[in-house]
């Protein structure tokens, strides 16, 4: 029960110091990731419809 109650303690302790978030590198873009994802959809559908071609 020592276990629990020592990384207890250190979780408090961790979030009463953050307050705010900085961020020290650049962020993948939303957009990027929103249209790499659609691209990668997109083709997944073509091969799919590609193997399925007798309906």
């Amino acid at each position: 029960m020592s276990a629990f109650s020592t990384a207890h303690a250190a979780l408090t302790t961790l979030a009463a110091e953050g307050g705010e978030h900085v961020d020290t590198h650049p962020s993948i873009s939303p957009f990027m990731t929103g249209g790499a994802a659609l691209v990668i959809l997109f083709l997944l559908l073509w091969i799919t419809t590609r193997f399925n071609r007798d309906r």
